[in-house]
Formats: C-alpha cells, structure tokens, sequence
C-alpha cells in the first residue's frame, strides 16, 4: 500500500509536471522570429561620405537603410535604392559609380548584392547595366548571372554571366553576344 503512494505521488508530479511545460504556441515562435527581421537601425535620407587622410574615398546617398543585426546573416538593406561614387587615392578623380533601385550588404561575407537597373561606371566611362550584381569586396571582384551589357567608347558587348575585377578593367562575360567591332589592318 505504501509502494502504490508513491507511485500515484510520482505519477501525480509528472503530470503536473509535464502539464506545466507547455509547448510555444506558432504565434510565439512566430514573434520571437520576427523579431530578428526588425531593423535594428533605420536611417532616412542618408548621405554619406567616407575619408581617408582628409580625401573622399567614398561617397553614397541612400533615401533608406536598414541594418538588421539579428538576422541569421546580419546585412543592410537599402529597399529604394543606392548611389554610390568612388574617388581616387587623393579623392581628386572619380574613378566609378554605381546606382541601383535595391541593394544588400551581407555584413560577415564583405558582399554587395545589387538589384533593379544596376549601372556601373567606370574611370574610363564604360557602363554596366544588369538587374543583379554582386560586389565581393574581400576578394575585390564583380559578378553576375543575369543578362549584362557593357557599354564602351567603340562597342556594346551583351551576354548571360559575368566576372571581373572591381575595376572593371578585366572582365569576362560568360556567353557573350552584340556587336563588337574589329579594327581592320589592312
């Protein structure tokens, strides 16, 4: 008899036990989801200009930014868009712009991912234009797997897939098409 009351008690705190430690409901985990896609800062009309030794390095204008800092990946996100210049060593010569209508920076990997009527110019006045590039700006290059034109002074070189240096002086595009044009030596 004695044995069968401690059995009921044990059988008694159990289920009280297991009762109390109810389950997250969806919308709980819900929320607490949620909560890592809140920005942790937003900023309106964002002009910025970086320096370096008293010279322009970069300058970029923004009408939103929001950084997230408790995604699984922290970035920052410019929903409508971003321009952005780059200068020489001593901030005297333009060297490249770039404008987009969205863009991310995936904070961990040192990438940009451009969307929405990208163009790229160069020192030298070549244009880019596609609907997504990416900006690895740890390995220093440029890609894409999106239709690209490139636009020079002699030819407008199109094609699917891209790669190139962040300069744009080097690049290849995957499978190329457009006109190109070849100087004749005779």
């Amino acid at each position: 008899m004695h044995n069968m009351k401690n059995i009921y008690l044990i059988l008694a705190i159990a289920i009280i036990t297991m009762s109390s430690c109810m389950r997250n409901t969806h919308k709980e985990l819900k929320e607490v989801e949620e909560m890592q896609e809140v920005a942790a800062l937003t900023m309106m009309d964002l002009h910025s200009i970086v320096t370096d030794s008293g010279y322009i390095k970069y300058d970029f204008e923004t009408p939103e930014m929001q950084q997230y800092d408790n995604a699984e990946e922290p970035y920052i996100d410019f929903p409508n868009g971003l321009k952005f210049k780059m200068y020489s060593n001593k901030g005297e010569i333009l060297k490249s712009r770039i404008r987009c209508n969205n863009a991310k920076y995936y904070k961990t990997r040192k990438l940009w991912e451009l969307n929405y009527d990208v163009e790229a110019t160069t020192e030298k006045n070549d244009i880019l234009n596609t609907e997504q590039l990416f900006w690895d700006t740890q390995n220093h290059r440029i890609y894409s797997d999106k239709f690209v034109k490139i636009t020079t002074q002699h030819q407008i070189i199109t094609g699917k897939g891209f790669e190139s240096d962040e300069k744009l002086s080097q690049y290849e595009i995957k499978r190329p098409g457009g006109e190109i044009e070849l100087e004749d030596k005779n």
